[in-house]
């Protein structure tokens, strides 16, 4: 009988932790599901904003609850999840119409869930921009700017006004003291200058071979550089773009010029100039501009530049290990996300090297129109050193807008759909919408690996 006894006992115990197991796989799937819904516009409908709450939630606001989505948070997540670990509480904040889903969270336990939603009505769709400019203003008149602030509030985006410094200080250019601003400024212009000397202003008999070949590939592709944006097709423009390409390019020998790297000069550019020059780009002139101005427009391009490829060096070298590596990484989040999607891509023969390749070589800068990158810059700029893990998540979110689209499309359709995806009439709310869906999904995946293995 007392074996018995055992015997049952083991067997409840057993049985309760088959039974949480299961509990846990079932809130798992059904968060899966949720955000599998929020694709078609189902589960959460409308235009995701993320803010961050410094105020505490009065209890009698709240109107409403749900557990529609939670999930365990791990004391080793990094990036953005990072940043929310080491916060007292955080809101995504979801707008449907007027009215706002806020998740609130503390971080005091490694195993805390995202799970209390609370509904508020508000005015307006960008009811809190004035108050984050504010925020931002506050943060930057410090002495010492908190690098950790600045980039939670920069992911939602930046001010254009203020994009110029807030940039060089995401990306460690300028330093965080702002005694030291200006003198460091001043020597790394000097440095790029001496740079540009050296290497770029000689005749081509103390070049290379390579190196002239090099330059040659630059020039030919700088005018093939945004081409539907009539500033970049500037004389001056192209002459200011070859300078900075080739200098870095000299300076970095491991890798040196890939086609792409255009691409990714030139929202410092645009966001550089935009400090001397009004207007919009299409009426702008460098040539408005003094020399002295011009320069430093292009060093601070080629150090802001220099930073962001120091983190994704490997992207650039032979073979280009590390894009290759995030396009595999995309193929299995998108099976895990949306199946059908997934297998029917698979069933018609495409690889995600076919059209993500681009994606990750050009930071979606040939895919989304132009006005809208440096809004998306400011969270690539925000995400610092995990960007390369976080573009993964965006880039899903990208391809999974046209879920419904892609499973009527054949091989030759999904390759032309792809290498031309329909986002001329894009405006900042499918943008917000892409950044929300990866936000979501990083904090679901990114430390959660198996559950991107079938």
């Amino acid at each position: 009988m007392k074996n018995t006894g055992i015997n049952t006992l083991g067997g409840e115990d057993r049985q309760t932790k088959d039974n949480t197991i299961s509990g846990l796989d079932s809130r798992f799937n059904q968060t899966l599901r949720n955000v599998q819904g929020l694709l078609k516009g189902r589960s959460i409908p409308g235009k995701v904003l993320l803010t961050r709450r410094s105020d505490v939630i009065d209890p009698s606001s709240i109107s409403e609850k749900s557990s529609n989505y939670s999930r365990s948070l791990s004391h080793n997540d990094i990036g953005t999840s990072n940043r929310i670990a080491k916060s007292e509480e955080e809101d995504i904040q979801i707008m449907n119409n007027n009215t706002i889903v806020s998740k609130s969270k503390s971080s005091t336990s490694n195993t805390e869930d995202l799970a209390k939603e609370v509904q508020k009505p508000i005015m307006g769709a960008r009811a809190t921009d004035s108050a984050r400019v504010l925020k931002f203003t506050k943060l930057l008149s410090g002495t010492t700017i908190i690098s950790d602030k600045l980039r939670e509030l920069a992911w939602s985006g930046v001010p254009p006004y203020m994009r110029p410094n807030i940039w060089r200080l995401l990306l460690g250019y300028a330093p965080p003291n702002s005694d030291r601003k200006e003198g460091v400024l001043r020597r790394k212009r000097l440095e790029y200058l001496d740079s540009v000397a050296q290497f770029y202003d000689i005749p081509d008999t103390e070049r290379s071979d390579d190196e002239i070949n090099m330059l040659r590939q630059i020039a030919v592709d700088c005018p093939r550089t945004v081409p539907d944006v009539t500033f970049f097709q500037q004389a001056q423009v192209q002459k200011s773009l070859e300078r900075i390409l080739y200098t870095w390019a000299i300076r970095h020998p491991a890798s040196g010029y890939v086609q792409g790297i255009n691409d990714l000069a030139t929202p410092f550019l645009v966001v550089f100039l935009s400090e001397y020059l009004e207007g919009g780009v299409e009426k702008w002139s460098i040539s408005d501009l003094s020399p002295d101005k011009i320069t430093n427009i292009e060093a601070d391009c080629y150090w802001c530049l220099s930073k962001l490829l120091d983190g994704m060096q490997d992207h650039y070298t032979f073979a280009q290990p590390g894009i290759q590596r995030l396009v595999f990484k995309l193929k299995e989040l998108v099976r895990r996300i949306d199946e059908p999607v997934s297998r029917h891509m698979e069933e018609q023969g495409l690889e995600f090297l076919q059209f993500a390749f681009r994606w990750f070589n050009c930071l979606l800068i040939r895919e989304i129109p132009f006005h809208l990158v440096t809004r998306l810059w400011d969270t690539y700029l925000a995400e610092g050193d995990s960007l390369p893990d976080f573009l993964v998540y965006i880039f899903a979110s990208f391809l999974l807008t046209w879920s419904e689209e892609l499973q009527k499309l054949d091989f030759q359709e999904l390759v032309m759909f792809l290498q031309h995806v329909p986002t001329q009439n894009w405006t900042h709310q499918e943008l917000e919408m892409v950044l929300s869906r990866a936000y979501i999904w990083h904090s679901m995946f990114n430390n959660s690996p198996r559950h991107l293995v079938s």
